[in-house]
């Protein structure tokens, strides 16, 4: 059964994401005193990291998932900060692999873990209380959001909100979003063979898979994500890239209505520019879609007016779909 349990290795003691919150407006940066309370929520024998701005009165919780380069305390930051402040209970979780997350020895996860994660976690959110939940999906975390609305029962979700939704399934999203045309076109198949030898285990950098220099349009904040073992520096499982490049959804998009649809989509992105999410967003028919630009903004946004634009956006959504 899945339970919280007490923290042990936390954010407090790293120092990566108090050097990345430097190029953050001054009203987005966390001391001590603000920072998120941390716990563990035990799943399958992996111990999941948790950043938590509890708030019982709250009429909804936002739960945040970060994408292949980031983690759940960069999430707090742009987000789970300021929308608690908004009243909103806001938990950003580190998915296996990334973060602080701890992985239970002797196991290979695959992109399909991380989703049978979220939408067990949403379970064990609504297992504590019935407030409605949205879920936000920054960069790959976008298209994660969709494929876990697609699974879950159905009103599990009140929305969904990414900022990007990228269908690695695409010739054309797998040609722009990875490191190179080479391992867009050689690359993928290859690991496609070695995911189903005992190489699948085998790590490799994201850097090298995808357009990792492209995370941030700040030259400062790459310095600092690209020393990050625990987002942009990480190392994933051949396994965890065949599964993600090719994962197949519950639901194609046509056939979608589990819940409204919010993409918040920075201008400035320059890793998954707006184009790249149409061919799954023009498909949904059956559901609202919206979109808001984040002016200014780069793929990880750093930079005002689109910060504001996106916490705006966020909480009228989620007002608007949860009361």
């Amino acid at each position: 059964m899945s339970t919280i349990t007490p923290a042990t290795t936390l954010y407090r003691d790293q120092q990566a994401w108090r050097d990345l919150q430097q190029f953050l407006p001054a009203r987005l940066r966390l001391s001590d005193d603000t920072a998120p309370e941390e716990e563990f929520w035990d799943w399958r024998g992996h111990r999941v990291h948790l950043d938590r701005y509890p708030n019982p009165a709250a009429n909804a919780k936002i739960v945040l998932h970060h994408g292949v380069g980031t983690n759940g305390r960069q999430m707090s930051l742009i987000l789970g900060a300021p929308l608690a402040r908004r009243d909103f209970e806001t938990v950003a979780l580190d998915n296996l692999g990334y973060g602080l997350t701890q992985v239970k020895p002797g196991i290979t996860p695959s992109y399909d873990d991380w989703i049978d994660l979220v939408v067990d976690f949403l379970a064990f959110e609504q297992s504590r209380d019935d407030r409605p939940i949205v879920l936000y999906g920054l960069s790959a975390g976008g298209m994660l959001t969709y494929h876990v609305a697609a699974k879950a029962p159905r009103k599990t979700l009140a929305g969904i909100v990414g900022m990007t939704f990228l269908d690695q399934r695409s010739q054309q999203v797998r040609d722009e979003t990875s490191h190179d045309k080479l391992t867009a076109r050689a690359g993928v198949p290859f690991m496609g063979l070695a995911a189903r030898t005992p190489a699948a285990k085998m790590k490799y950098p994201m850097s090298l898979a995808g357009k990792m220099s492209a995370l941030a349009n700040d030259p400062g904040a790459m310095k600092v994500f690209m020393k990050d073992r625990t987002s942009a520096a990480n190392w994933v499982s051949i396994r965890f890239l065949d599964r993600y490049m090719n994962y197949v959804p519950a639901i194609e998009p046509e056939d979608f209505d589990a819940c409204p649809v919010l993409l918040t989509q920075p201008a400035e992105d320059h890793w998954s520019p707006h184009h790249l999410s149409l061919p799954v967003l023009s498909r949904i028919t059956k559901v609202p879609v919206t979109t808001v630009m984040l002016d200014n903004a780069g793929h990880y946004p750093l930079e005002e007016p689109g910060l504001q634009q996106m916490q705006d956006a966020i909480a009228d959504f989620a007002t608007e779909h949860t009361t």
